[in-house]
């Protein structure tokens, strides 16, 4: 509860209890888990069914992966899609048999048709043409393909996208690395978005020199770098050359401040002179 306590003329204060501190503190934490529960709920159901056309392997690319719920994404997705397919294919059924039949009626009416044309025949001929259009074979893929992968995600987890990006990715992924199987090639769309990103995080910073840390770790001695701009090629566990002594990467991250690169790199007790050893000349 909140009192008012004595005080000179002018002054006013507030003296709140223990209590009262307390249901305030929990308000405030359930607040915060509704916010959070309901900022993953928008990804899930706003923009999850769009990313949820995505093949498997860009989806785990993407940074907020972790914040969609793909099971609920997907079966939405799917879903909708099946919708929109039925209602086009209607909709597609419509226009051309009112099309086609009128047509038909026409050109019988005209007499180029000859004799004996009936109103059945007209409609079974317009109802050929719509059943062998590519449009229509089109609609009818999409309609399976929604009921597949929403029953696919509400019974059985087994989250698929559209098979057209899905075609797209194969094709992507022979084309830049070849025969290799799915686990020996890197997710091209996570490299797409890592490289977006350090673009973005190079753009934001000015150029400065790098600056060298060193620290003693047990019997190690861990050197680390921070740099302005990434270094191409720094991938661990390759092995660095600064003055005389020999360095192992151990791990590149991201960090704050003008120098967002960071590189980890363990001292090696001996040296492995190479064709391949990185040397660093800062």
């Amino acid at each position: 509860m909140a009192a008012l306590r004595p005080k000179p003329a002018g002054v006013v204060s507030f003296w709140v209890s223990d209590s009262l501190v307390s249901a305030l503190t929990v308000a405030r934490g359930r607040n915060g888990a509704i916010l959070l529960h309901l900022a993953k709920d928008m990804w899930t159901y706003i923009v999850g069914p769009f990313l949820a056309l995505l093949p498997k392997r860009w989806r785990k690319a993407l940074p907020f992966s972790n914040a969609i719920n793909w099971p609920h994404a997907v079966t939405l997705s799917g879903l909708a899609e099946l919708v929109v397919a039925v209602a086009a294919t209607l909709e597609w059924y419509s226009i051309s048999m009112t099309t086609w039949v009128n047509r038909g009626l026409e050109v019988a009416m005209s007499g180029k048709a000859g004799n004996g044309i009936t109103d059945q025949a007209i409609g079974g001929m317009a109802w050929f043409m719509w059943v062998n259009h590519p449009l229509t074979w089109l609609l009818g893929y999409f309609c399976i393909e929604g009921a597949v992968r929403m029953c696919g995600a509400a019974f059985s987890d087994n989250l698929l996208g559209t098979l057209p990006l899905a075609a797209v990715d194969k094709v992507m992924r022979y084309v830049l690395y070849g025969s290799k199987t799915a686990e020996e090639v890197p997710g091209a769309a996570s490299s797409f978005f890592i490289a977006v990103s350090e673009k973005v995080l190079e753009s934001s910073v000015s150029v400065s020199a790098d600056e060298v840390r060193f620290q003693q770790s047990a019997s190690e001695e861990i050197m680390e770098i921070r740099a302005s701009r990434r270094k191409v090629e720094w991938d661990p566990p390759r092995v660095v050359r600064f003055q005389e002594n020999y360095y192992q990467l151990e791990a590149c991250s991201k960090c704050a401040g003008p120098r967002p690169f960071r590189y980890t790199l363990r001292k090696l007790s001996a040296g492995v002179p190479g064709r391949k050893v990185i040397v660093y000349e800062p």
